[in-house]
């Protein structure tokens, strides 16, 4: 029961972020947006986890948080104008 409530209140958080990314006014708001979606990524797999007997998911979670980080640094140097290796 109480799995069902949080995979709602994430599928409702993900439906606000796609409407952020979609219809943000600035480009650093839909990036925002994305990075909060990795998140909710995150959360999706843990919940899983906890769920299912599959532990492969944790594993995917934490892959996922690590490749999110290094996305939105690189994305926030493409904002500033700058290029990857300054």
């Amino acid at each position: 029961m109480i799995y069902q409530i949080l995979l709602s209140g994430l599928t409702l958080c993900c439906f606000m972020c796609l409407y952020r990314v979609f219809k943000g006014p600035t480009a650093p708001d839909r990036a925002v947006a994305v990075d909060i979606l990795g998140v909710l990524v995150v959360g999706f797999c843990v919940l899983w986890t906890l769920d299912s007997p599959r532990g492969f998911l944790m594993d995917i979670a934490l892959a996922w948080t690590l490749q999110s980080n290094v996305a939105v640094l690189a994305l926030a140097k493409y904002l500033e104008g700058k290029h990857l290796d300054e």
